[in-house]
């Protein structure tokens, strides 16, 4: 299995990451993307990959902070880039949930990343909350200047943002909140995405997967999230991890180089 979005220097791993890791190598996952949230947290991130032959890392500047990072230029996230362990741009993207970034730095911050997605090959890693129609719109905007590579992550949207998404050919990660016992809006929506551009992350430490609901959540549960989307898909859940990974390899495709 490929965990494709693991926040691995988050506080709550500071004290047992080895231990986190084995476990879950341990469970199956072969991969691990390690992101960025903040700009200035991108040595940290890449020194965990550089230290693992298994993990793999983002550059990039989460919507929540893009108030802290006025200055970053697509060139910044570009030379980042260049680092072999450096395989997508992000993650980015625009959250009205919480608002602790004003719209129009939000989108300033989007913009430059997808500007050095378009540039650099890579896939730009999309975080969207309760900005559905302006994350579609901006895509479709700037996909008309130049194509890049999409990855919807975690995705929690509604139905046509997905249908606007395909229609650039983005992918769709899915995480442990298709496991919840409420989320039929979002079991609704991703049983609509075709299966081949569907990949599994964990967003570990948030979002654990039922059964550990409530606890710190762990690449190793990884596992859960895949049997959630089996079920979904009336599928073996050895068959969907399988798929996903060759989805995820398809994207990043700097990992296969």
């Amino acid at each position: 299995m490929f965990d494709t979005h693991v926040n691995l220097h988050a506080d709550a791993f500071a004290e047992d990451l080895e231990d986190v890791l084995a476990r879950a190598r341990n469970a199956g996952v072969r991969r691990f993307l390690a992101i960025c949230d903040r700009f200035d947290n991108y040595p940290r991130v890449k020194a965990i990959a550089e230290a693992n032959p298994d993990i793999w890392n983002t550059a990039g500047v989460h919507p929540h902070h893009a108030k802290d990072f006025p200055d970053l230029t697509p060139n910044t996230l570009i030379e980042a880039a260049s680092d072999p362990c450096t395989v997508a741009i992000g993650e980015t993207g625009l959250d009205f949930h919480y608002g602790y970034s004003a719209e129009d730095e939000q989108v300033t911050n989007f913009r430059r990343h997808i500007e050095a997605a378009r540039e650099t090959g890579l896939p730009l890693v999309v975080h969207t909350r309760e900005a559905d129609q302006m994350t579609a719109d901006i895509l479709e905007e700037e996909y008309a200047k130049g194509a890049f590579q999409i990855l919807l992550h975690c995705y929690t949207g509604g139905q046509e943002l997905a249908d606007r998404g395909l229609a650039l050919g983005a992918y769709f990660s899915v995480s442990g909140i298709l496991s919840f016992k409420n989320a039929h809006d979002v079991r609704d929506v991703i049983s609509t995405i075709p299966l081949d551009w569907i990949i599994l992350e964990t967003d570990c430490p948030y979002l654990a997967p039922v059964p550990y609901r409530g606890r710190r959540n762990e690449p190793a549960y990884l596992v859960h999230v895949a049997e959630a989307l089996a079920k979904l898909r009336g599928e073996d859940a050895k068959d969907i991890t399988l798929i996903c990974e060759q989805n995820s390899l398809k994207l990043f495709k700097k990992i296969a180089e």
